[in-house]
């Protein structure tokens, strides 16, 4: 086998690069994330190929070249639109999407829905930007609602930095949700349930600090509890400026 190369950046210690693979553990999901991905990629949207399991019982995933959009510079507005409309690419084909009735998932976050199964970590650090623009990482996938979904990518790409004028952040979130040509229900949803999604996702970090469960806890002292907590009330404090926003008559 050709030699291994730790990836770093991500949550999971353990996961290589071999040659054009990428390896990772398997879990009890596994085999059902794999298939939401297949299901995916067989649309036409531009998802890893999932190549199988290795001798040591990794899997096995194409490896995308690129870097992640973290590492970037600031997406532009045409840049953003492009994420909204890969977000509503991966949404409209997990619609047709049927998972076995035995399926398994590993969702650190459960949403307050299950209308279709989605990635769950839309976010500039699990999005490859170069020739190609491919989310990765999509062990967490599992059972959630568009709304929720989406909420998450906006404010993941566009309402992370809590020193941007309020204003100019709303103009990318904007871009973004036009992107994904949300409908009006969607818009008029979307600011307060950015909110109630920061608002778990600082609460998972939370609890598992408490718990001791990891990756989490440790993320939780490393700054990324502080972070969520900033971001959550910047996110709720600005909501009307969301709303303003992204109402149809203002647009």
């Amino acid at each position: 086998m050709a030699d291994e190369e730790t990836l770093t950046g991500g949550n999971v210690s353990d996961v290589v690069r071999v040659g054009a693979t990428v390896r990772k553990p398997w879990t009890a999901a596994t085999a059902h994330v794999h298939a939401f991905m297949d299901a995916v990629r067989n649309t036409g949207v531009d998802v890893p190929a999932v190549l199988g399991r290795d001798d040591r019982g990794r899997q096995i995933l194409e490896y995308v070249p690129g870097r992640l959009a973290l590492d970037a510079d600031p997406l532009t507005p045409a840049e953003l639109a492009r994420v909204g409309r890969l977000v509503r690419a991966i949404h409209d084909a997990a619609t047709a999407f049927r998972p076995a009735p035995d399926a398994r998932w590993d969702v650190a976050i459960p949403a307050p829905g299950d209308d279709l199964i989605c990635h769950n970590d839309l976010a500039p650090w699990n999005l490859l930007i170069g020739e190609r623009w491919t989310f990765i990482d999509w062990d967490g996938a599992g059972p959630s609602t568009r709304l929720w979904d989406l909420a998450y990518t906006a404010q993941a790409f566009t309402l992370s930095d809590t020193s941007q004028a309020p204003a100019e952040a709303a103009r990318g979130l904007v871009a973004l949700v036009d992107g994904y040509a949300a409908d009006p229900v969607l818009r008029s949803h979307l600011p307060a349930v950015m909110g109630r999604r920061t608002a778990a996702m600082h609460d998972l970090l939370e609890t598992s600090h408490r718990r001791g469960v990891e990756p989490w806890g440790s993320m939780f002292t490393a700054g990324h509890g502080d972070h969520w907590r900033a971001v959550h009330r910047y996110v709720t404090r600005h909501q009307e400026v969301w709303a303003t926003a992204l109402a149809p008559t203002h647009r």
